[in-house]
């Protein structure tokens, strides 16, 4: 476990040096004349020439910081996309909608250029601010430790379903599955304070399930969906006259594997 958030740490740590290094490279590609005056007042400040350029840094960079967020601060990841690509359907392209992906395929405010230039700044200065965000979340005793921790153990628990399932052991296999899928809508309905209603002493995935929905924490769709991973489930956990086929069960692990990458 230890191990485990260390290496989050660490990622962190390095993306955010990383983001102030674009910070400065974007901020002298912009306004060289600027930087260099300043380059003389704070001489330990980074000799460009040997710096990479900022579109050569900025798509690595930007995958990575973009899967932190998604597991760290799942709420902050549209904001962090919006960042970096326009919107459909732009009529122009103005100082509220320019986007980093517009600095980095040379497009500018037509009537302002300068304009551009300040933007694509502080569009990137925005995302390594919610990238420091996801920092102090990690490290606030707010924090739960334990949903890190979980993720991981179910990542390593739909591996082994992966592996039963290719060397034949389908039932085995799609129960593993199933538990995962109990145990992340459970969570689920911790995070989000919903009260699960069931005649079992120990509530099922449909219970959970049922009880998202009417809270509205869930979609239709997603309901649908995650009735149908049920069904799965209970063909594997019942010895019924119909086998699982191994299709199906790598059907449903693929779709535990989706849902506890997408719902909080």
């Amino acid at each position: 476990m230890i191990a485990n958030l260390e290496r989050y740490k660490n990622d962190l740590d390095r993306l955010i040096d990383e983001g102030m290094s674009l910070l400065i490279v974007i901020s002298s590609e912009c306004y060289p004349d600027e930087f260099k005056e300043k380059h003389k007042e704070f001489p330990n400040l980074p000799d460009l020439e040997d710096a990479p350029r900022f579109d050569e840094s900025y798509q690595s960079w930007y995958t990575e910081a973009l899967f932190c967020i998604e597991q760290l601060l799942p709420k902050r990841l549209d904001d962090f996309e919006e960042l970096y690509k326009p919107k459909p359907k732009r009529k122009e392209i103005n100082a509220e909608n320019y986007t980093i992906s517009d600095y980095l395929h040379g497009l500018y405010i037509e009537s302002y250029r300068r304009v551009g230039k300040i933007e694509a700044i502080r569009k990137f200065n925005q995302q390594l601010e919610i990238l420091r965000s996801v920092k102090k979340r990690f490290e606030s005793s707010l924090f739960d430790i334990k949903q890190l921790v979980q993720a991981d153990l179910f990542n390593s628990e739909l591996d082994s379903a992966r592996e039963l399932n290719e060397k034949g052991f389908v039932r085995g296999a799609g129960a593993v599955a199933g538990v995962v899928l109990e145990k992340h809508l459970a969570q689920v309905c911790e995070n989000n304070k919903v009260v699960v209603k069931s005649k079992y002493k120990y509530p099922s995935i449909n219970d959970f399930n049922q009880s998202l929905k009417n809270d509205n924490v869930i979609e239709i769709e997603t309901s649908r969906f995650i009735q149908f991973l049920g069904e799965l489930r209970n063909l594997c956990d019942h010895n019924k006259e119909r086998e699982p086929e191994k299709e199906k069960i790598e059907e449903l692990i693929d779709g535990v594997d989706k849902i506890t990458k997408t719902l909080f």
